[in-house]
């Protein structure tokens, strides 16, 4: 991944699972980076693995907050263009979910999930885009089997995933000609905070096993994937080594979008 050194990677929801993940490899690859999230401590930590992955403290610049207020937005790239001077890429990776049949989702959940996996993407990449034109960048979108795969207990972390598939296929198609670079990640479960955040979480330990567990027997490969395993492919995508991919969605899921889906069909374990 030669072409990633001192490329400006901007990374939302850096301060665990995924995110941070794919944070740490840039690090290890000599990416300048921008990271954000709303966890303050968690962020720290995360800066503190990708000096010691070999980023200097100097190329490592950090925005504290929530992506749906567009000061936020503006924030990170201010402070990147502060710092660095341009942006190369665009990873959006901050995410959440509520375990929540549709009939069940209230319309806080509705919009928090909207909010934060469609919305944010779509503004953000917005502003950011321009920058990305001038350096011929690109952006990779962490979407989920969730978006071509319907799963009922998560029927609108589905929806919100399905239209940021549809973005990244109709923002590769707007920026191509600008040779600007669109397309997404689409994991099966992942070891990270996601499921143990929020109202709906996995928050006991033991629960959180059983899930776990229970999602590692609907993978082929078996078990469930780690963060570095995603990372991987971002970073492939976000380098020269797939610089004639765009408007891809690419699973890495262990084989799970193979298998059928039935109408029993559940991502979460029982919780009771």
């Amino acid at each position: 991944m030669e072409s990633l050194k001192n490329k400006v990677a901007i990374i939302t929801g850096a301060s665990a699972g995924i995110g941070e993940g794919t944070a740490i490899l840039f690090a290890k690859y000599g990416c300048h980076l921008t990271l954000t999230g709303r966890d303050e401590d968690r962020l720290k930590a995360a800066v503190q693995c990708c000096a010691s992955a070999g980023c200097p403290a100097d190329k490592i610049a950090t925005v504290i907050g929530d992506l749906r207020d567009k000061a936020v937005q503006q924030q990170v790239l201010d402070k990147t263009l502060k710092t660095f001077g341009r942006v190369d890429i665009l990873v959006n990776n901050a995410g959440l979910i509520h375990y929540a049949k549709p009939t069940g989702t209230t319309e806080e959940q509705y919009d928090d999930m909207m909010d934060v996996n469609m919305k944010a993407v779509f503004f953000l990449s917005k502003l950011i885009a321009p920058e990305l034109i001038k350096t011929k960048g690109n952006i990779v979108n962490v979407s989920s089997i969730c978006g071509p795969r319907p799963m009922a207990e998560v029927g609108v972390y589905c929806m919100s995933k399905a239209a940021l598939d549809m973005f990244t296929q109709c923002l590769a198609l707007e920026l191509a000609p600008s040779g600007v670079r669109v397309n997404s990640v689409n994991p099966g479960t992942v070891v990270s905070m996601i499921a143990r955040r929020g109202p709906t979480g996995y928050k006991d330990d033991e629960q959180y096993a059983k899930f776990v567990e229970a999602q590692g027997k609907k993978h082929p490969l078996g078990g469930i994937a780690q963060p570095e395993d995603i990372a991987n492919t971002i970073a492939f995508l976000a380098s020269d080594m797939s610089r004639f991919t765009t408007g891809d969605c690419v699973f890495v899921d262990g084989g799970r979008h193979c298998v059928s889906v039935g109408v029993t069909t559940s991502v979460s374990a029982d919780k009771k």
